[in-house]
């Protein structure tokens, strides 16, 4: 004899499993695909972008609490050196409690971008690439302030603190908010521009990048905001830790 019970129970079952699979669509905008130019690049030739999903604001520090509370071996008092140094999370007052002052709401700095990674795959999704980041970086922002100007501005600026809550800025017209004008971000290539001086560890190298006086042959040779960007990643090893540096996850279209 069947169990007239057994459907509604399978049915339950799916509904748990649906539940538990990672919300990667929640909060993210998805990009149309195109093209662009790398400004900070000698190659001129536009750089094809599929169409993929990008988190709409840096990851906040509420995010990153309901991962480490998942996943102890993040906790600041407990990472393994190798994948993040002595400052990783230090803002935080402890493994579970990030300083009220700087908010749940803004953006979770202090990750290495092992950790970032890390948080990523936790939700079924990944770091963006560069070409990723800068193609939406360079949309303009929706209420016409000049992209260039705020940049400069910003990154002439002494770093805030504490930051401020994502999203208080004008969103770009892709809908992305905070790209400028907050924190840096990893991304997941972030040293194919890193020279090492052994031939097998700069495989990845983008022998495209400017270098030295060669900068005014560039796509872009005005844009000062891009080669800073380049400057900064270059100077970044993966388990560094920096005070205004954060991250936003990507995924996949298909």
């Amino acid at each position: 004899m069947k169990n007239p019970k057994r459907p509604l129970m399978l049915a339950v079952l799916a509904l748990g499993v649906f539940m538990s699979l990672p919300s990667w669509g929640n909060g993210m905008i998805l990009i149309p695909a195109g093209s662009f130019r790398m400004p900070a690049f000698l190659d001129k030739t536009p750089r094809k972008v599929n169409s993929f999903y990008l988190d709409k604001h840096p990851v906040t520090n509420a995010e990153y609490l309901s991962f480490v509370e998942q996943h102890p071996e993040w906790h600041k008092s407990s990472v393994k050196k190798i994948f993040a140094d002595a400052n990783y999370l230090e803002y935080w007052s402890g493994d579970l409690d990030f300083d009220k002052t700087s908010g749940a709401s803004s953006p979770v700095v202090r990750v290495s971008w092992y950790a970032a990674r890390a948080y990523c795959a936790s939700l079924g999704k990944r770091l963006p690439v560069i070409d990723e980041w800068e193609y939406v970086g360079q949309m303009p922002f929706k209420d016409k302030n000049d992209l260039k100007t705020v940049i400069l501005e910003w990154y002439g600026q002494s770093s805030e603190w504490p930051l401020p809550s994502v999203m208080k800025r004008s969103a770009n017209t892709a809908g992305i908010y905070d790209q400028h004008g907050v924190i840096w971000e990893w991304v997941e290539d972030f040293n194919s521009s890193m020279v090492t001086g052994e031939s097998r560890a700069d495989a990845a190298l983008d022998r495209n990048l400017f270098c030295g006086g060669g900068a005014s042959s560039a796509a872009d040779p005005s844009d000062y905001a891009a080669f800073m960007r380049y400057a900064f990643r270059s100077s970044l090893q993966a388990k560094y830790t920096v005070k205004n540096l954060g991250f936003r996850c990507a995924k996949d279209k298909d």
